[in-house]
């Protein structure tokens, strides 16, 4: 799951930066995001198959129930990654404006509705049985859909990143400026809702505030603000990485808040 939010989340995060960049002007950004996702936007979809694959074979009964009651969200999700991976292609081929504009609102779409999933997981909204939660609030409430937007910030926040070094590789200063900005703006709006995200999480029955959760908050805040500086400081190699550990400090500190609860009854 780190894997998938940390690669893929920058795939999705680079067609967030191409719907922000409307217009003649931002052409030389969605090109570069075009160019820097090439080799890899389909092939990080792995990681996904992989958590399916382990979850429905190990554990069939929790892949049963979160399944069935959150089937909205996650029937969303896989309509956004098809259409955004058929529009990808068909960009590629010179299709039109439009074919763009659903591979980057898929782009968002996407990483917010597996958000909002993972944030109705976390807060014990999933209970075991055949859809034995609600179809609707289970995934449609303050601490879900803060988990989503999150989501959505931070594929933009490693996207901007990675994109920025990318842009120094190919000695592009002008685009590594504008990937440098968007990646100090996202970071400072991530670190906010994840401030924000300790409180109502544990409100809603999730505690990141005690034990190794905790530990795995402050390396995130830690990585975070190294990322910051790094990339003020146009070190972008090493803000990939400090980047990445922060939000997958994110990930770990919700399997340790959770722990050993997997669902409400079951471990």
């Amino acid at each position: 799951m780190a894997a998938y939010t940390v690669l893929a989340g920058a795939d999705f995060g680079a067609g967030l930066w191409t719907l922000l960049a409307p217009g003649p002007r931002g052409e030389p950004i969605r090109d570069e995001a075009r160019h820097a996702m090439g080799p890899v936007w389909e092939a990080n979809h792995v990681w996904l198959i992989f958590v399916l694959v382990v979850c429905w074979t190990a554990y069939p009964v929790a892949f049963g129930s979160i399944a069935s009651t959150l089937s909205a969200p996650l029937l969303i999700a896989a309509i956004g990654i098809i259409f955004r991976g058929a529009a990808y292609a068909l960009r590629g081929q010179g299709a039109s404006r439009a074919a763009e504009y659903l591979f980057a609102i898929s782009s968002v779409l996407t990483p917010f509705a597996l958000g909002t999933a993972v944030g109705a997981i976390a807060t014990g909204r999933v209970p075991v049985g055949n859809a034995a939660g609600n179809l609707v609030t289970s995934w449609l409430n303050p601490a879900s859909v803060l988990t989503g937007a999150l989501a959505v910030v931070f594929c933009g926040y490693l996207a901007a990143v990675y994109l920025a070094a990318d842009s120094i590789r190919f000695s592009e200063r002008a685009l590594a400026t504008a990937f440098r900005r968007r990646a100090l703006a996202a970071g400072l709006v991530s670190g906010a809702l994840a401030l924000a995200g300790l409180f109502v999480m544990r409100d809603s029955g999730l505690d990141l505030t005690r034990g190794t959760a905790l530990v795995m908050v402050c390396v995130s805040a830690v990585a975070g603000l190294a990322t910051l500086v790094l990339c003020w400081r146009w070190r972008f190699g090493l803000a990939r990485l400090t980047a990445a550990l922060a939000v997958a400090a994110v990930v770990a500190g919700w399997a340790a808040a959770q722990a050993p609860r997997f669902l409400p009854g079951l471990t």
